[in-house]
């Protein structure tokens, strides 16, 4: 069974920086795609897709117009973990960060979330 852990979420000003990590243990292989995903907090109970945030794959990087330039995903290729560094931080980036894995993006692998909010 496939575990996926994320952790480095917190409560920052404007301004700040944080860093995301996320492990995905008890898979047999390497997740071709590694991504973060948001959700606006407090509207979970909404239907609206989690916002993807970040991805990388064997073929590069993916990132939403909104952090480009801001934050940096990374990942080592020979395990399943995968790291957002996220600088210059907006009250608008306030979500519900989630990791997600797979064969494509929004692969079948979630963790469970991680708060992360920004006063302003």
């Amino acid at each position: 069974q496939v575990h996926v852990v994320e952790s480095g979420g917190g409560t920052v000003q404007t301004g700040g920086s944080l860093k995301l990590l996320c492990v995905a243990s008890g898979s047999a292989f390497i997740f071709r795609t590694m991504g973060w995903y948001r959700h606006p907090t407090g509207k979970e109970h909404l239907f609206v897709e989690r916002e993807l945030v970040a991805s990388i794959s064997y073929e590069g990087t993916d990132y939403s117009d909104t952090v480009k330039g801001r934050f940096t995903i990374s990942r080592d290729n020979t395990e399943n973990t995968v790291v957002l560094e996220m600088n210059d931080l907006k009250p608008e980036d306030t979500a519900v960060y989630y990791c997600n894995g797979g064969g494509t993006q929004r692969g079948p692998y979630w963790g469970q979330g991680i708060q992360v909010t920004v006063s302003s």
